[in-house]
């Protein structure tokens, strides 16, 4: 499956002097500046009714067409998962991620993932980068994502999130008694002996998390987080790094840890928590087209709201 783009415009003067995809970028900001350069290699763009590699430059006035084609990103498979969409339009999607669900293919999980479904659900998402998937939540985290309908939205949409315009809030519930909020600004890296976890690491990227206190209990916390950047496990492994771990964390928590006197209903189900006690509860952005800030919401999903009734039952509140 294929689409075809067809754009046209002058180079204003104010670009003189400029390489070509440069100008070009200002002119189309919808699109990256890696696939423009691609269409200029491809021929896919002419000056004036001539080809021009991307280091020519601009003189201003030129008249400038494109005509290229998106062929599909990789030979996924659709399939009939369903999915709670919670806003939809033609430039994006925000939907609800269950637990349980992987977001992309990859080893071990080739299929039955959020990737897979959302070619089911719009055939058109294969000619978008990914699917439209912008962002990553772990298989056993639920919450909001947004999904890039057309490669022009991709573009805009990873340029917000990478800019950190995307604002995306969680609820987590932790081990341990908070006193107060904080930030959290310790560097995220691969742990340098467990290769399939992350840990703070003076190696690693920049990592900033905010937190807040909703709810305190007599041996949890339940707490509201903002992301500032996007490291994989990033609120995970910044938790346990306070040593405040999330509930049911099975890579960075202390797995079946049960406080002593607590009541043995909260007990058991602290034991068998399935999962790190972690859902994307916000999403604010600027909607690639209109500009419009949106904001959503989705609500906690039944195993937390269990796990806080109980928690409120054993305090005593």
């Amino acid at each position: 499956m294929t689409k075809t783009i067809h754009l046209h415009a002058v180079i204003p003067e104010a670009l003189a002097g400029k390489r070509l995809d440069q100008a070009l970028a200002v002119l189309f900001p919808e699109h990256s500046r890696a696939r423009l350069q691609e269409w200029i290699r491809q021929g896919d763009v002419q000056i004036d009714d001539g080809l021009m590699n991307q280091r020519h430059r601009v003189k201003g006035g030129e008249q400038i067409v494109i005509s290229a084609k998106h062929a599909e990103e990789n030979s996924w498979t659709a399939e009939n998962i369903p999915l709670q969409i919670i806003y939809e339009d033609e430039a994006l999607l925000v939907l609800n991620k269950p637990v349980g669900m992987v977001v992309h293919p990859g080893a071990g999980n080739p299929q039955h993932t959020l990737l897979n479904a959302l070619l089911h659900y719009d055939a058109g998402l294969k000619v978008v980068p990914r699917a439209g998937i912008i962002q990553r939540l772990d298989k056993d985290t639920s919450g909001l994502m947004v999904i890039a309908r057309t490669p022009e939205s991709h573009t805009r949409l990873t340029a917000d999130m990478q800019a950190r315009k995307i604002k995306r809030e969680y609820q987590a519930i932790i081990s341990g008694v908070m006193t107060a909020g904080g930030s959290i600004d310790q560097p995220i890296g691969r742990h340098p002996q467990k290769r399939t976890r992350m840990a703070v690491t003076q190696r690693g990227r920049p990592a900033v998390t905010h937190y807040r206190i909703i709810k305190k209990f007599r041996a949890h916390t339940h707490l509201l987080v903002q992301l500032e950047t996007g490291r994989t496990h990033q609120i995970r492994v910044h938790l346990a790094y306070l040593r405040h771990p999330l509930v049911g964390d099975p890579a960075y928590g202390v797995r079946r840890s049960i406080p002593r006197g607590i009541s043995k209903e909260l007990a058991a189900v602290l034991q068998s928590f399935p999962r790190q006690a972690l859902h994307a509860h916000a999403l604010t952005l600027r909607h690639p087209l209109t500009q419009k800030i949106l904001n959503f919401t989705a609500p906690l999903p039944e195993d937390m709201q269990r796990l806080l009734e109980i928690l409120k039952t054993d305090a005593g509140q």
